[in-house]
């Protein structure tokens, strides 16, 4: 029970990597809300994590919407020990392709989706809350076609310096998790046919040392140490999870 008597709440969080920290906190003893956008998931996710957990509609690109959330969570919980801020957006990006509105897409969600996420919920973190924001393996490799989301992930990878430097007289400490490629519905939202999602996934398989995807329990793993006090040292730093894509 690592996170006994601790409230969290995770943007992102009714499916994939959010939904599995959401489950793996559930577990080791703390309160969660999720916030996500697919109301059509939500009584299945309700029914997922249980009758105290709180499932909120918002989405992270609107002030407003996120300050509602906040407010919601703050009278449900009190305040909050752990934020996740998880949302994000992928699609592939070559180049020559790029239009505004993927460029607004990826950069609404994933850049200022975390700023608005973090503005709303600062008045609600107790003094030592642990926040996390999720990056991405690319911000430190790069990949063919994702140019975008790279530089949305590095730009968040920046945030997570700053406000540390910010928040320091609050003792709430900001790091990031930086997954590499797992296996997760976000895949099923490329606009790919199922023989092109799976010839992406074997074509990505090749490059990982380890050879294969990761699992979203993987990266709840790594973020429920993010998110205890058993990492009360670690500050502004991002823990890569990737098979070793970007290390070897």
């Amino acid at each position: 029970m690592r996170l006994s008597g601790k409230t969290a709440l995770i943007t992102g969080g009714t499916s994939g990597i959010g939904l599995a920290t959401a489950k793996r906190f559930i577990k080791e003893g703390a309160r969660v809300a999720v916030i996500g956008r697919d109301e059509s998931r939500f009584a299945g996710v309700q029914a997922e994590l249980g009758a105290e957990a709180l499932v909120l509609a918002a989405d992270v690109r609107s002030a407003e919407a996120m300050q509602e959330a906040t407010t919601r969570v703050q009278q449900a919980f009190g305040g909050l020990d752990i934020l996740f801020a998880n949302a994000g957006y992928v699609i592939p990006t070559p180049l020559q392709s790029i239009d505004a509105r993927q460029y607004d897409d990826i950069m609404d969600v994933s850049v200022k989706g975390v700023v608005f996420t973090m503005q709303a919920a600062l008045p609600v973190l107790r003094e030592g809350a642990s926040v996390v924001l999720t990056t991405s393996f690319i911000d430190q490799t790069g990949k063919h076609g994702l140019s975008l989301v790279a530089a949305a992930k590095a730009a968040v990878r920046s945030l997570a310096r700053s406000w540390s430097y910010e928040l320091l007289d609050r003792k709430i400490r900001v790091n990031a998790i930086a997954p590499g490629g797992i296996e997760t519905p976000l895949l099923d939202k490329l606009g790919l046919s199922e023989a092109e999602v799976e010839a992406f996934k074997a074509q990505f398989v090749s490059t990982v040392p380890v050879a294969r995807m990761g699992q979203a329990e993987e990266i709840a793993a790594a973020v429920l140490y993010l998110a205890s006090d058993e990492s009360r040292y670690v500050v502004g730093t991002e823990l890569v999870v990737d098979g070793g894509c970007s290390q070897l």
